[in-house]
């Protein structure tokens, strides 16, 4: 790649913020800039391109297709760029970094709520957490370890069970008494709620209930654990959710287990680093806190204790 080719960072930045407000006027403002030096770096970037990235009409501007193309990229790049900074920039004061990918609800429900302690054990430790669905290659992506939900299978890494699933059937107080629930069958004939991604869920607690119903799979569809137990939470269906992502919610009253039988998985969730690769020490360090944690909330949910 030509360096020489590839227009500076300041001039890709005036032309995401014109584009942005289809304005040089309001784009100079935002930079601190003239607007004759927005107009000067935009005509330039045209220049270089060799294509037209604004069309002028009267008093205002439109981006042409062209100019509609390169903005959709230019802006994914300068995210990047500005991810990239932000995260080494977070290496400042830390004697080591860990970067952790993490399922989003076992993130804000489970782990989130742990990691002051981490902070008082390790306070040089710097820590940052990422969003990731499902498993990639460690060597292409910036991460020291994840967080896994599912079988222990994960191409080229090692994975270390943390806990499995207990996942019980909750609803709102309101709803619960709005609908008489009073046994298994009934929830047989009221509105359900269902994870897209445990499509079977309803249809396994039915089976261990006893429960013969053809409605197992009705039922408005969701995409996280957050999002079905915030419409659990406000009166919108019965739903099955891990019993450690809503203990907060159970303890208020803002939700209620509706029965004690609960569908223990088949899968868990487990801490996943790349094999073959020298662990650091605040990777090891974080390791051995999160078992420690993990240990601690099986013995609490054995002996039946709020974690």
């Amino acid at each position: 790649m030509k360096r020489a080719f590839i227009p500076s960072a300041d001039t890709l930045i005036a032309f995401e913020c014109a584009a942005r407000h289809l304005s040089f006027t309001r784009a100079a403002e935002e930079l601190h800039l003239t607007q004759g030096a927005i107009s000067k770096q935009v005509r330039h970037l045209e220049d270089r391109l060799g294509v037209e990235l604004f069309r002028r009409v009267r008093q205002r501007i439109v981006l042409t297709d062209a100019g509609r193309l390169y903005l959709h990229d230019i802006r994914g790049a300068l995210e990047q760029m500005t991810a990239a900074t932000r995260q080494v920039m977070s290496y400042a004061g830390s004697a080591d970094v860990l970067n952790l990918a993490v399922l989003p609800t076992f993130g804000t429900r489970w782990l989130a709520p742990r990691l002051a302690e981490f902070g008082r054990r390790y306070p040089d430790a710097g820590l940052n957490l990422s969003v990731r669905l499902q498993p990639f290659d460690f060597d292409e992506e910036p991460f020291d370890g994840a967080i896994h939900h599912g079988d222990p299978v994960w191409a080229g890494a090692i994975t270390e069970r943390l806990f499995a699933e207990e996942v019980v059937p909750v609803a709102s107080r309101a709803f619960r008494d709005r609908f008489g629930i009073r046994t298994p069958q009934d929830l047989a004939r009221v509105p359900r709620l269902q994870l897209a991604t445990r499509p079977l869920a309803w249809r396994q607690w039915f089976d261990l209930a006893g429960v013969e119903t053809d409605a197992a799979f009705q039922g408005a569809r969701f995409e996280q654990f957050v999002m079905i137990s915030e419409a659990a939470i406000h009166h919108a269906g019965a739903a099955l959710i891990p019993r450690f992502f809503v203990e907060a919610e159970l303890a208020s009253g803002r939700l209620v287990r509706l029965f004690d039988l609960s569908l223990d998985q088949q899968t868990a969730y487990y801490f996943v680093y790349p094999e073959g690769r020298t662990m650091r020490p605040v990777v090891a360090a974080f390791r051995n806190w999160l078992m420690e944690e993990a240990r601690t909330a099986r013995i609490k949910r054995e002996m039946m204790l709020p974690e």
